[in-house]
């Protein structure tokens, strides 16, 4: 709802890639203030992807989240470590996607005015559906998900009890870091979708938990690969010929 409603307004285009910060109140400050051209996007942006993260990615993480709450149910800082497992896991998504933007912004700037470009607009999409479909692939992909998939494990090797703030923190940051490791291929198509597209952020978040919380979704991570491989294969084919 969140997304939904900052896209309808007025700065939905800070959700968006565009050259926003030349016109406008962005623009002025970009303009007087000694690196806020930087700033300001990279704020803006990473605000955006932690909602963004927060509404795909946290229900990917419900079965951890959920054995968590029975772990501390009956203490009285309950609420204050969930909020810092939930910040924890944040953080790691929130840095990914501030790197991501800036990756993004930095290809851009260096592509800007290509000719080679103009005409082959397509290649920047063609590669990210390789990309993805590639990682599907990656022994990589394999260890995050299966630890992932082992929530009890998971918060066994992480949680002692000494410092249970400074704990609940880094298990929801360790657990970031996992799931940044086995879905950061998938999360790099938003860019190729639109990072605000909420019909897109439906279909990859149940991509996702599918394959982190189902014993079956093992089965899923190859297919999808094949088809992200082969949609990046059409798309080279059929977008150089479309007029």
């Amino acid at each position: 709802m969140a997304l939904l409603t900052w896209s309808a307004s007025p700065y939905g285009r800070y959700l968006h890639h565009g050259d926003w910060t030349a016109t406008g109140i962005a623009g002025a400050l970009c303009a007087t203030l000694p690196g806020t051209w930087v700033a300001l996007p990279a704020l803006l942006y990473a605000a955006g992807w932690v909602v963004m993260s927060a509404a795909m990615m946290l229900p990917t993480s419900l079965p951890l989240i959920g054995l968590f709450d029975r772990m501390v149910a009956d203490r009285p800082d309950r609420v204050v470590l969930h909020g810092l497992l939930i910040a924890g896991y944040l953080l790691a998504w929130g840095g990914f996607g501030v790197a991501a933007h800036m990756a993004d912004t930095m290809l851009r700037a260096l592509l800007t005015g290509s000719s080679w470009l103009l005409t082959h607009a397509w290649v920047p999409g063609a590669v990210v559906l390789a990309i993805a479909g590639a990682f599907q692939f990656s022994r990589l992909k394999y260890i995050c998900l299966d630890a992932c998939r082992s929530p009890l494990a998971f918060i066994m090797s992480h949680w002692h009890g000494p410092q249970p703030r400074r704990e609940a923190l880094v298990l929801g940051l360790a657990h970031g870091i996992y799931c940044v490791g086995c879905c950061w291929a998938l999360m790099l198509l938003m860019f190729v979708v639109g990072t605000a597209n909420v019909g897109w952020m439906l279909a990859l978040a149940l991509i996702m938990a599918v394959e982190k919380n189902h014993a079956w979704g093992r089965w899923l991570a190859k297919p999808l690969g094949v088809a992200l491989l082969c949609a990046a294969y059409a798309l080279s084919i059929i977008a150089p010929i479309t007029p």
